[in-house]
């Protein structure tokens, strides 16, 4: 089985004064299904001395350590509002991209797959706890759960699903094994057959 770095929410307890890392079981057991072997990233690199660099050798220490052979950016907090996630995702993407990883990001992951590659953010409406049809190499009925949508395709992706309202639903990179599905498999009460042959196919499982 191959081994799935998945990056995690942060979740602001203030009665605890707590900043904690989160990841949905119901992701986990998607990837378990699916064949991966999940193993969650923290947060916490970026807290050291220097604003915005790792804490000295924690990150490629925890790399070299853990050796992933893909990666999965994972759904929640708007990119801008936790910045501890914000710079280790793109540190993760900086790495998957030098390592020829594939990458799967899904919703808040799939925007920031855009953001890292210089795209903007828009707001959408009647996107948030519905379901609608999407158009293009991806046609069928899915959940949603954002009210931010990539404003443009990010440039080296394709885009191969959009809403009937044209917002963009999912993007696959022309050169890398990167994809990104605005909607979440492991929302699903029964996890979809072509979600889980399409994340085998793109980790080449």
């Amino acid at each position: 089985m191959k081994l799935v770095a998945v990056s995690q929410r942060v979740d602001v307890h203030v009665d605890r004064n707590e900043r904690r890392d989160a990841l949905d079981q119901r992701l986990d057991t998607f990837l378990l299904v699916a064949g991966f072997l999940p193993v969650p990233v923290p947060n916490s690199f970026c807290m050291g001395p220097s604003e915005g660099a790792p804490i000295p050798g924690s990150f490629n220490a925890w790399l070299e350590t853990i050796c992933p052979q893909a990666l999965v950016l994972s759904g929640g907090n708007d990119i801008g509002t936790c910045r501890e996630r914000d710079l280790t995702e793109g540190w993760l993407l900086d790495y998957a991209k030098e390592s020829d990883l594939p990458v799967l990001g899904i919703c808040r992951g799939m925007q920031m797959m855009g953001v890292w590659a210089d795209a903007s953010l828009r707001s959408v409406t009647g996107h948030v706890r519905a379901r609608h049809q999407l158009d293009g190499e991806i046609s069928r009925e899915v959940n949603s759960y954002h009210n931010l949508a990539l404003a443009e395709c990010p440039p080296g992706f394709e885009v191969i699903a959009r809403s009937k309202d044209y917002a963009i639903e999912a993007i696959h990179h022309r050169k890398l094994p990167w994809e990104g599905w605005m909607w979440h498999p492991e929302r699903e009460e029964t996890f979809h057959s072509m979600d889980i042959q399409r994340i085998r196919a793109l980790f080449c499982a």
